[in-house]
């Protein structure tokens, strides 16, 4: 049964399931949270960002081998002119020598630009965040940033990366958030950034035409995070022989890179010359050669096994509601998937309409992603620079698509609120504070964070602030601001 006006229910609906409250936004979900909640599941083009202004990965790779070439173009030319001269002072008197070296006296460097990797990033950046500061109660995006830190990448691989992360995100991630958890898992593991993170552009079959050619062998690193982090779980049922079978079957799975024969530049390519041939058996079962449908007839099994619904339905849970997650509402999550064939619409719909996820005491803390985004949403600022952002996440330790690892940032308490991220956060909320100047009284922000469910003792403390910064940043660190 939807529960009555309960400010509690309402304050819950944004900061457990949401990105925070915008002013008025308690009153619009105080009738009804879940339906609330309900409602951005169910709407048209839910999680989809708008493309203009943005490159498709295609694009931004074609963009990225461009410039390398223009810069070991510049680099080779530089090193020939500079043979010549270092020839000609080498034999020059020392007068000579100086005036071969002399620069004018007013010549001024060229501030160089960024590399379009930065510019690329800034851009995908500026778009997500937009997309976390406009949403309604920011479900999705809660469950964008979820599935996108379940199948991580991190720019602190290379380049490349970082000129495709946020299109990864945009492209393979939030077109599936609310469709079949198969759909979602092809669309990642064919993704050009997921295949160079765990190299499996690097990985050829060794009984294919190249790998009995050149000698070269699997990669197994893709392999084995679909099967321990993607899907099945580390506890599910599966043995190294599985690994070695799933490398074998996406064998060939890589992207066209520059000055290829075959492929446009910077898309997915599936290399037959590279693909292991012949039957594999993966847990049981035999998957015929068929190319690049038998990595996607075995990524549909996974996505179906029961193994892959236990590990979703505790990561969802876990994240959302508690860190040793109730028991029933994993069964709950973890019958829907099955049940519904992995519709991650229902999946969603069934957490948010659970009441162990509302019952269930504050104890989760806002990650910093969360928690700066909060902030924002609360008072109203907008940022005119992603820099603004990105800055802060980086003191707060989770730069935007950089986790240490393929298993994502870290999702429990301890990890962000720790003495250390305590004190960083009270020193972010400091200056968030600072330059939140066109906002109203610290106790209207409170009112639009969480109304009357507001602590006595919060609203003492902001009554008795020394000024309005502090009064904000009081606020930022409250209990009810931190805690969801």
């Amino acid at each position: 049964m939807a529960p009555g006006p309960d400010p509690y229910a309402a304050m819950t609906a944004f900061n457990r399931f949401g990105l925070g409250a915008k002013p008025g936004d308690l009153a619009l979900a105080a009738s009804d949270p879940r339906g609330f909640l309900l409602e951005e599941i169910r709407a048209q083009g839910a999680g989809l960002i708008p493309v203009d202004g943005l490159s498709s990965t295609p694009q931004a790779l074609q963009m990225f081998f461009a410039e390398q070439q223009q810069l070991r173009i510049a680099r080779e030319t530089a090193a020939a002119m500079a043979a010549p001269l270092a020839m000609a002072n080498a034999n020059a008197s020392p007068t000579d020598a100086k005036a071969v070296d002399a620069k004018p006296a007013d010549a001024k460097p060229k501030p160089q630009e960024p590399p379009v990797e930065q510019e690329l990033l800034r851009a995908e950046a500026m778009a997500r965040f937009n997309a976390h500061l406009k949403a309604g109660a920011g479900l999705v995006e809660r469950l964008v940033a979820f599935w996108s830190n379940h199948f991580a990448v991190s720019v602190v691989k290379g380049p490349g990366l970082r000129a495709t992360a946020g299109a990864f995100e945009r492209e393979a991630i939030r077109p599936h958030v609310l469709g079949k958890f198969a759909e979602l898992l092809i669309a990642v593991e064919s993704h050009p950034a997921m295949i160079f993170y765990l190299d499996n552009q690097r990985s050829i079959g060794p009984g294919s035409n190249a790998g009995r050619f050149d000698g070269k062998g699997l990669n197994e690193n893709l392999a084995r995070e679909i099967l321990e982090l993607h899907t099945l779980g580390v506890d599910g049922g599966y043995a190294q022989p599985d690994v070695t079978a799933l490398a074998r079957i996406i064998t060939g799975w890589s992207f066209a890179e520059a000055g290829g024969e075959t492929g446009e530049p910077g898309a997915f390519l599936f290399k037959a010359n590279w693909h292991e041939p012949g039957v594999h058996n993966l847990l049981g079962k035999n998957y015929p050669q068929t190319g690049r449908p038998q990595g996607e007839a075995a990524l549909r099994d996974l996505a179906r096994h029961p193994a892959t619904a236990r590990h979703v339905a505790t990561k969802l849970a876990r994240h959302f509601v508690a860190d040793a997650p109730p028991p029933d509402l994993v069964d709950a999550l973890a019958k829907v998937f099955r049940d519904s064939d992995g519709d991650l619409a229902a999946v969603s719909a069934a957490l948010v309409t659970h009441d162990r996820a509302w019952s269930a005491p504050p104890t989760k803390i806002r990650d910093p992603n969360e928690f700066v985004i909060a902030a924002m949403r609360a008072t109203g600022f907008t940022p005119n620079d992603p820099g603004q952002i990105l800055g802060v996440m980086n003191s707060l330790g989770m730069p935007l698509w950089q986790p240490a690892g393929p298993n994502g940032y870290a999702d429990t308490t301890a990890v962000w609120a720790s003495s250390e991220q305590m004190k960083l956060r009270l020193d972010v909320s400091w200056q968030m504070a600072q330059r939140a100047r066109d906002v109203g009284p610290p106790l209207g922000v409170l009112d639009t964070v969480c109304g009357l469910a507001a602590s006595r003792e919060t609203r003492e403390a902001l009554l008795h602030a020394e000024s309005r910064p502090q009064a904000l940043a009081l606020l930022f660190m409250s209990p009810e601001f931190q805690r969801r």
